[in-house]
């Protein structure tokens, strides 16, 4: 079957190289923007031209967001998509962080073709470096899981690994509900210019939801809904 690969972190991001391994010995091919698109949440392209550079018989950067990837993929590059997978995002994506987010946005477009999808995301703590080898090993094992379960048409998996140090032991995979507590909203105030200074791992969350799961250094697997 073939699996389309996208992210919102641009096609030269290390965590999509870090999916490409995490997803080896698959039929992939790689439809991913052109230059970063964090945070475009299900922005889409309809007023201008999306340019398309094909960079090998399976590898396309496309100048437009992570959905326009996905709508490009489906109507004219790939044939027969049985999977959309997104990501690994180098940040969190967990609880209302899925309205935002352009790496959820890749999977929810697919599940609105009737393609079931997985987004996966790399919690990041403090200031500390991304184990991008930890995230492979996590990401592969989790979706030889994933892709053999149902989901119900509309549905897609949100998927965000913690981040341990390099002594901890590899994480519990933990099936949860997404947290509907808001992101924090801090901002310094410099004249007539407000620049956001609220810090991701201060949020609020609830008891047992994907923040709490993943925040407790366990993997936080979430099942939406379009």
């Amino acid at each position: 079957m073939t699996i389309i690969l996208t992210n919102d972190d641009g096609i030269d991001a290390p965590g999509i190289a870090a999916l490409c391994k995490a997803v080896s010995n698959k039929s992939v091919v790689i439809v991913a923007p052109q230059t970063h698109q964090s945070g475009c949440g299900h922005q889409v392209t309809t007023h201008q031209a999306i340019n398309l550079q094909r960079r090998s018989d399976f590898e396309y950067a496309i100048a437009g967001t992570p959905a326009d990837c996905v709508r490009v993929a489906v109507s004219h590059i790939a044939q027969d998509v049985k999977y959309v997978i997104s990501g690994i995002n180098a940040g969190g994506n967990l609880g209302v962080d899925a309205y935002i987010s352009g790496t959820v946005a890749a999977v929810r477009e697919a599940a609105m073709h009737g393609i079931p999808g997985i987004a996966v995301s790399q919690y990041r703590h403090g200031k500390r470096d991304y184990d991008w080898d930890a995230s492979v090993k996590w990401t592969s094992a989790l979706l030889e899981k994933l892709l053999q379960l149902p989901l119900e048409p509309g549905y897609f998996w949100n998927v965000n690994l913690p981040h341990l140090l390099p002594q901890q032991a590899d994480p519990e995979v933990v099936f949860c509900q997404p947290c509907t507590k808001p992101l924090p909203i801090n901002y310094r105030v410099e004249g007539d210019d407000f620049y956001y200074i609220g810090e991701y791992g201060k949020r609020e969350r609830t008891p047992n939801s994907d923040v709490d799961i993943c925040f407790s250094g366990k993997i936080a697997v979430t099942k939406l809904k379009v």
